[in-house]
């Protein structure tokens, strides 16, 4: 069946995911390393995982498969679930695909790089927008029907 992993500690698109897994009738586990608070519906559960560094993302690559869509923004989660054979959505609603990811993982080994040395890296991610918010609800329910 059919289930939907939340790298859930800064994901801010957690109520949307909810929605659409209700309305897709899909099961959603919100990963975290403290409690959140939940919609009451059997669909939606929680994972509590300890505090210890990439707790939250070991458990979900651990758990992904090729019935497991993986929402995070956390690019070396989103590479280790696309080798299990998941499929993963980043929180804007970009698909991370296995022909897209080497491109990512270099262009944030770049960035780390630059940042370590001292350089000023301008910019950054834009402040998250109803457009965002928009193209990952589009994308969710797209993922969902080819998950299923």
């Amino acid at each position: 069946m059919a289930r939907i992993l939340v790298d859930a500690d800064a994901c801010p698109v957690k109520d949307e995911i909810y929605r659409v897994a209700v309305r897709h009738g899909v099961a959603a586990v919100v990963v975290s390393n403290s409690g959140m608070r939940l919609p009451g519906h059997p669909l939606i559960t929680q994972m509590i995982v300890s505090g210890a560094f990439d707790a939250a993302d070991d458990w979900i690559a651990a758990q992904a498969g090729t019935d497991t869509l993986v929402i995070t923004g956390d690019i070396l989660l989103a590479d280790r679930c696309l080798k299990a054979g998941a499929a993963v959505l980043a929180h804007n609603g970009r698909a991370f695909t296995t022909s897209s990811i080497g491109a990512a993982i270099a262009t944030r080994a770049i960035m780390a790089d630059l940042r370590a040395g001292g350089d000023v890296v301008p910019g950054g991610p834009g402040a998250f927008s109803k457009t965002d918010r928009s193209r990952f609800l589009q994308a969710l329910d797209t993922a969902l029907v080819k998950l299923r």
